[in-house]
């Protein structure tokens, strides 16, 4: 009965702490929503490399939501003793542990499709808003400059846009060996001698590089979703 007790105690506290994580991931995921170019000023280059790829408000939002039902769930499952709540909290967490474990495989496995897909999603957007819209431009232009790469897959993605029709020459970042002057251009010439990297495999390359922190976090935090699924049940199959 003390173990039983002891281990309810440990379940709300636990749930408690991640139903106040959802509601700060909702509270992030509407600040960037309403006001991105102020979210890029405190956070830097790393969340405008993520907002390439996805729109980091609306998906805040919804991991902020799923967690914070979540801890709601959880944390009223044990205090009321509530079988109903128990296992809604299994099942959502069996869910998202399957839909992890799915996207590592798809991830290691299907780079080069996600490659290909992306490829078909960012490029036409970059030759068509880069040097027009200011958010857009400037989420690049951060991204660029913190990973020292140049577009998505190299400088050829900016033909086209309003930037090279402007100003006929690549942004700055294609040609590594420049800075941003009036006096110094970033000509297809220069940029072609350069051969900056893409933004995506630059990316890919800092999380290879990164792997055994990226292996360590995420092991920790399946191993945890692994140890609230055997709590929850435990609890479950121990009421009354």
């Amino acid at each position: 009965m003390q173990c039983f007790s002891f281990i309810k105690t440990m379940m709300i506290l636990f749930n408690l702490l991640i139903f106040l994580c959802g509601v700060v991931l909702l509270a992030v995921g509407i600040w960037v929503s309403i006001d991105g170019p102020s979210f890029l000023k405190i956070f830097g280059p790393l969340s405008s490399s993520a907002m390439q790829f996805v729109n980091v408000g609306y998906f805040l939002i919804a991991a902020g939501a799923v967690v914070f039902a979540l801890g709601f769930l959880g944390c009223y499952g044990a205090q009321s003793e509530s079988k109903c709540a128990l296992m809604m909290f299994f099942f959502i967490l069996l869910l998202i542990f399957i839909a992890e474990v799915a996207a590592a495989v798809v991830a290691l496995v299907y780079t080069s499709m996600a490659d290909h897909f992306l490829t078909l999603l960012v490029v036409p957007a970059i030759k068509k808003d880069y040097g027009s819209q200011g958010d857009f431009t400037q989420v690049w232009d951060s991204t660029m400059k913190g990973l020292k790469c140049c577009g998505f897959t190299n400088y050829t993605d900016f033909e086209g846009s309003p930037y090279f029709k402007k100003n006929n020459t690549f942004p700055p970042f294609c040609c590594n060996d420049i800075t941003n002057t009036a006096n110094e251009t970033c000509t297809e010439e220069k940029a072609e001698n350069q051969a900056v990297q893409g933004c995506f495999n630059q990316l890919l390359h800092d999380i290879r590089t990164n792997a055994v922190t990226v292996g360590g976090v995420a092991a920790g935090i399946g191993g945890l979703e692994l140890a609230a699924m055997i709590v929850s049940m435990y609890l479950y199959c121990n009421l009354q």
